[in-house]
């Protein structure tokens, strides 16, 4: 029975899951790319036939080497670039990733676009969409082989910080320039960290959950250390929401009154 979602779960207990494409959403992104590969063959075409006036074996020659080059390297070469997407993937809400949550790593990414050719039997990869439909997590030949699925990216809604930040007072409010310290120490990956921790954090097991919040406190105390008044008593958890609280809504009312937040 084919499955809807990839599940991963990690040693720490969090369970992520991920939807997994669809054939006919595969399929399309397949035809963009396909189109593209054309117009880059067409280009190749149209310089090869300037040089069959000069020889019409090597012509020949090299338009088979830049077709084999072109329609596997366009594949290789974006999905290395782009982390698992193509054209025709990032069209369409689509990625590759490591079947095990892993990295995804390039002998993968080579491994699944050099099958391609068997996939594609006997035309319009009747091989490799069989495969895909038979398959519980809808690979292709290419994708057992390199240890990959195709994952659909749901389009993520931005949250509500006011009903998600609300509740105890935010002691840190206090002092506004460690605040404007901390927002001017903290990279939008740390930030984006510490939010999505507390939007998931009913997504982890009790003991994960304590560890996550842990870990992130002792890393946002090492940034600004704000007065021990304002910190005494507090769970990790909450000092997290306040630190979240300071990022995302005084940078947005900083910016609603045309201010920059330091």
């Amino acid at each position: 029975m084919r499955v809807a979602a990839l599940s991963i779960r990690t040693p720490e207990g969090i369970v992520f899951s991920q939807p997994l494409a669809g054939p006919v959403s595969r399929f399309l992104a397949w035809a963009v790319d396909a189109a593209c590969v054309a117009v880059a063959v067409s280009i190749l075409s149209s310089f090869m036939t300037v040089v069959g006036f000069l020889s019409p074996n090597i012509a020949t020659a090299l338009g088979v080497l830049g077709y084999f080059v072109i329609s596997i390297g366009y594949g290789m070469t974006l999905e290395w670039l782009w982390r698992g997407q193509t054209l025709g993937k990032r069209l369409l809400g689509l990625r590759v990733v490591d079947a095990e949550g892993m990295r995804l790593q390039f002998h993968q990414v080579v491994t699944r676009n050099l099958l391609r050719f068997v996939d594609n039997l006997p035309a319009f990869y009747f091989v490799g969409g069989l495969t895909s439909w038979l398959n519980q997590r809808g690979q292709r030949l290419g994708d057992i082989a390199g240890n990959t699925v195709v994952i659909r990216i749901p389009r993520i809604a931005e949250p509500d910080l006011e009903q998600l930040l609300a509740g105890k007072f935010n002691s840190f409010r206090r002092y506004p320039h460690l605040a404007a310290r901390l927002r001017q120490r903290t990279s939008p990956g740390e930030a984006s960290v510490a939010l999505q921790a507390i939007l998931r954090r009913d997504e982890f097991e009790p003991v994960a959950r304590l560890e996550l919040f842990a870990d992130l406190a002792t890393h946002f105390r090492g940034k600004v250390e704000f007065p021990s008044e304002a910190t005494d008593g507090l769970a990790d958890e909450q000092f997290i929401r306040n630190i979240a609280d300071l990022i995302y809504r005084s940078g947005q009312e900083g910016r609603s009154k045309g201010k920059v937040p330091a």
